[in-house]
């Protein structure tokens, strides 16, 4: 059975304190509707095998959010195993977002559980910008790596090195 495949775009911002911050999404649904640590995401989704992973992150991040990514030069920030086996592919960009104009697409499932009614949910019911130390606790564990090499490649990109 081949590996599955996701992709995404880490989009980031300084700030006027210095700090980096990223945007990340809270994953919609029931099963995270109260659950706040561990339960954001990079803007990210599925694609097959041979299809191009960067044009599925850029689809993904729209579709997920409701908007065009906001940058124009991207970084590859390499690819993850996640702990279900998924392997996730991420692109960093600098850029801003609002997140109050963040609008998801919808998924379809049985809920509650057993119960015969099919519900709609949003895959992401939120965005938000965080600091990269507050990002770690929100974020899934399997895509703290991934704010690992994007602050790596921000300390070799900077001109105070």
């Amino acid at each position: 059975m081949p590996d599955r495949l996701s992709a995404g775009i880490l989009v980031y911002r300084g700030t006027e304190s210095g700090s980096v911050q990223v945007l990340i999404a809270h994953m919609g649904g029931p099963f995270w509707h109260f659950k706040d640590e561990g339960a954001w995401s990079i803007p990210k989704g599925e694609h097959e095998p041979g299809d191009d992973a960067f044009a599925a992150a850029c689809r993904e991040f729209e579709e997920e959010l409701g908007n065009p990514v906001p940058g124009s030069e991207f970084t590859d920030l390499g690819t993850v195993r996640q702990p279900s086996g998924k392997l996730v592919r991420v692109w960093a960009t600098r850029g801003d977002f609002d997140p109050a104009t963040a609008i998801s697409n919808t998924f379809e499932m049985e809920w509650p559980r057993g119960s015969g009614r099919m519900q709609r949910f949003p895959e992401v019911d939120r965005a938000q910008w965080f600091d990269v130390a507050v990002a770690r606790t929100k974020l899934v564990n399997g895509q703290v790596p991934f704010l690992d090499a994007l602050v790596a490649l921000l300390r070799r990109t900077s001109p105070t090195g």
